[in-house]
């Protein structure tokens, strides 16, 4: 299999280096802007309710007018507080999650100023453990703004998420270890090449349920936004946040959830190839085609996003916690040996995939239906005596049975 030569990065003049670092940043802000108004929007048309429809033509620029207010509000610093660690988590939290974006390949090799580069602005051998390690410090912006606030239930809400962050990176990484054995390499650019004919979404169906899920846990969006559980916590983490503090959070929030979209393209959607029939266009997958068929394939991951907070309540912490490590981990273990087993004998075909896929899906329910009626039964009442009242009458108040001196008598 041929994947493109790293050697093509690293050349790039430093003039184009800055534009490319710059353009990225730009696209994350501008997703954000436009995601924080398209979701308020969304969710106003599944609840049956109007979006914001006053600032500018039918509120476009609503996120905007936001973002301004935020920025001038007064900041307010609680007394009590860490105050360098205070000021410093929010900052830790949104800085690695814009570095992480740095090896997501948004396209093939373009020209730029007459310059040939690829439209990434770098990439490493082990890129996708760069991605993991960086959005992993992430979840410290998150502890330090709930142990620093100086107050219950922002501490409680940095607990919570330091708990989920590591349950659901383990199901996570595991997820990606079916992706590096078929692609054989960990760089994103060598696994999007790897994808060229058959996306890995088909082959790997079950590490990618697994991805899914896991990025919802780990972006702290409905039903598992359990650090900020508005009615257990108040606001979470960040309650005693204000101003542009509480804007920097958001910022996070919501390029995490771009970069956790990109990273699902990239593993299991085929990066910026083009999806069928388009790709039987020549010239589909050249030049600047591919950055128009990356980023819907992550608009498309951030609406599910926004379905999900729309249609689901939110797990109770104990429902939360049991998926990750008693579902989605052993899930990922089994299917791993799977995926090894299979392509270690030249059987890693789609269809012989699919049918392995279904028939551990089928196992699974069946087990977990075998243990829920265990369960039940152990937990059933005693059957009624025989001369037991048809309709149960709660007891009376009063000693179960009479007096012995009562009973002498």
């Amino acid at each position: 299999m041929n994947y493109p030569d790293m050697t093509v990065f690293g050349l790039d003049p430093w003039w184009l280096i800055v534009i490319k670092a710059v353009a990225v940043f730009a696209f994350l802000l501008l997703t954000v802007l436009v995601a924080i108004l398209l979701e308020r929007k969304i969710l106003s048309r599944m609840q049956m309710r109007y979006g914001p429809n006053r600032v500018g033509p039918w509120g476009i620029l609503q996120s905007l007018a936001d973002g301004i207010k935020l920025a001038l509000k007064e900041g307010l610093i609680p007394a009590g507080v860490d105050k360098p660690i205070y000021l410093m988590a929010p900052i830790i939290s949104v800085i690695p999650a814009i570095l992480a974006f740095a090896v997501i390949p948004l396209g093939p090799v373009v020209s730029v100023f007459g310059h040939r580069t690829p439209l990434q602005l770098t990439d490493l051998p082990v890129a996708v453990l760069y991605i993991l390690a960086v959005t992993s410090i992430g979840v410290y912006g998150i502890v330090l703004a709930g142990w620093s606030s100086g107050s219950t239930y922002p501490l409680l809400g940095g607990l919570r998420s330091s708990a989920q962050v590591i349950s659901y990176e383990i199901a996570m990484a595991l997820s990606f270890a079916a992706v590096f054995l078929y692609a054989g390499t960990m760089s994103t650019s060598g696994i999007v090449a790897a994808q060229e004919h058959t996306w890995y979404v088909f082959l790997l169906l079950p590490s990618f349920a697994v991805y899914v899920t896991s990025m919802v846990g780990e972006t702290n969006r409905a039903p598992f936004d359990l650090p900020e559980a508005e009615g257990e916590l108040v606001g979470g983490f960040h309650t005693e946040y204000s101003s542009l503090k509480f804007a920097m959070f958001m910022l996070a929030e919501y390029v995490n959830m771009t970069t956790v979209s990109a990273l699902a393209t990239t593993l299991f959607l085929g990066g910026w190839h083009a999806p069928w029939p388009i790709s039987l266009i020549d010239g589909a997958n050249t030049e600047w085609w591919p950055l128009i068929w990356f980023v819907a394939k992550v608009w498309t991951f951030l609406f599910v996003f926004m379905w999900l907070r729309a249609t689901l309540p939110r797990l109770r912490y104990d429902q939360f916690m049991a998926l990750g490590w008693k579902l989605l981990i052993p899930i990922s273990l089994v299917w791993i040996m799977i995926v090894a087993v299979l392509h270690s004998i030249g059987r890693a075909g789609i269809i012989t995939n699919m049918i392995v896929a279904a028939v551990l899906l089928l196992v699974l329910l069946a087990a977990k239906s075998l243990r829920r009626k265990l369960i039940h039964r152990k937990t059933l009442p005693p059957p009624p005596p025989a001369d037991a009242r048809a309709f149960p009458i709660p007891p009376m108040p009063g000693p179960a049975t009479p007096p012995k001196e009562t009973a002498d008598a």
